[in-house]
């Protein structure tokens, strides 16, 4: 029986995107599509939008979305006119898509929606197919110059995967999505590294044993220039501004400092590795005349949260007590986040956690602080994991608390059963962030 799709609503119209289309987001392994066709029938479909401006193509395990942020706030101040598309959304479906750091309008995604609807009924493309699809044609209608198009899965069968970039960025390989990618890091990579491009460069953000002869064998066959930014810059250390700002360092091989007192709106010990990628990605664009000037870089990088709204990445949400929220959900993510709070100044340390069904969690469980006290909760996404079957086997390793149908819920008990000197952590999840920020 045909959808009804006349007269659709903003909301009307996101329901029926959530339900029809199969979304990774909320059901996991049945929505992933191992090829491109619809991929590629869609961009017929749609007279090849993606032709019409340039790209940087951002894959990785961690850390793509930080970068692609960073790159779009640089190019903004630049002057260019640019669309960031990326995934998954907290808050609202429509920040998955924005230019300039506007959100794409309600009435472009109803009017895509109702305007397309007979071509998604005949051939049932994914909800990322779509999304990729809406990206780009919304990118050219608003005659954009350059896209940052973040990977969503992977990189070969990804539907982002039909650009043809200006510059290719592999963050970083972990362990993640091992039931499309592969169990161990090099069979990843070559996942990641099918976004290399004949004779395009590639920045890979963090140089890795098993995963740096994956690449450099790929770029060498497609004769791509390869840079690793971790054996190009360093950083010693960060410091914390007064307007609550991390300011870096940056050196080159020389060990001479390039960048002096850099600023970055983005907080996370982490975001050290994120901004070398964009350091060594800006000198490629420069190489290939972006004119990135030296103040587009400060002042870009000063403002990333202000001109692209970046949310969720060590943000702070309350200083009483100290309350701070972290989309990092991985092996890497998640280490790099304990980390993190061994050096955050604490009375008692909360934990709101929660996770999603697909992941393997002992790893990450094992890692987890025993010295917290612990509230486990869900999401409120079909994938996510059973608040009560998460406390079981947290128990296992020592992590002992409360659990609660909601987020909400859990963090109301956080709050209550701390004082102004501790720390609450909210996290395991992307989708249990989205439910705070």
């Amino acid at each position: 029986m045909p959808v009804k799709f006349l007269n659709m609503n903003y909301k009307e119209t996101l329901n029926w995107l959530f339900n029809q289309l199969p979304m990774y987001q909320r059901q996991g392994k049945a929505a992933y599509k191992a090829n491109l066709e619809n991929t590629l029938e869609l961009d017929q479909y749609f007279n090849h939008p993606h032709k019409n401006f340039k790209t940087i193509h951002v894959a990785g395990t961690n850390g793509k979305g930080s970068v692609s942020h960073m790159l779009a706030s640089v190019l903004q101040t630049a002057g260019y006119k640019v669309g960031l598309y990326t995934s998954p959304h907290l808050r609202d479906f429509r920040e998955r898509i924005k230019v300039n750091g506007k959100m794409v309008s309600e009435e472009f995604v109803t009017e895509f929606v109702s305007k397309h609807k007979a071509k998604f009924a005949e051939i049932s493309p994914s909800f990322f197919e779509m999304t990729v699809a809406m990206a780009f044609d919304y990118f050219r209608e608003q005659s954009i110059e350059i896209a940052i198009v973040e990977v969503g899965m992977g990189g070969r069968l990804d539907s982002t995967n039909i650009v043809s970039p200006d510059l290719s960025i592999i963050t970083n390989i972990g362990l993640d999505h091992t039931a499309f990618l592969g169990n161990i890091i090099s069979e990843i990579a070559i996942e990641k590294a099918g976004i290399i491009k004949h004779k395009t460069p590639i920045v890979i953000g963090q140089t890795q044993k098993e995963s740096k002869p994956v690449f450099k064998d790929f770029a060498n066959k497609l004769q791509a220039p390869i840079y690793f930014a971790d054996e190009i810059y360093s950083i010693n250390h960060s410091v914390l501004s007064t307007d609550n700002k991390q300011i870096f360092n940056i050196k080159g091989t020389d060990n001479k400092i390039i960048y002096p007192d850099l600023k970055l709106e983005l907080l996370g010990n982490y975001q050290k590795k994120n901004i070398l990628t964009v350091i060594q990605a800006i000198n490629i664009l420069n190489k290939i005349d972006y004119n990135l000037t030296t103040q587009s870089i400060y002042e870009g990088l000063s403002n990333v949260v202000k001109n692209t709204g970046l949310l969720g990445r060590w943000q702070i949400l309350n200083n009483k007590p100290l309350t701070i929220c972290d989309t990092g959900h991985n092996q890497d993510g998640i280490s790099d986040i304990i980390a993190q709070i061994q050096q955050t100044a604490y009375e008692k340390l909360h934990m709101v956690f929660g996770v999603v069904d697909d992941k393997n969690i002992d790893t990450i469980l094992s890692m987890l602080p025993k010295n917290a006290k612990y509230y486990f909760t869900k999401a409120q996404i079909p994938r996510a994991l059973n608040e009560k079957i998460l406390q079981e086997k947290a128990k296992q390793y020592n992590l002992n608390g409360d659990c609660f149908d909601n987020v909400e819920k859990a963090v109301k008990n956080a709050k209550k059963f701390s004082n102004d000197n501790d720390l609450i952590f909210i996290g395991g999840s992307t989708f249990i962030v989205a439910e705070v920020v």
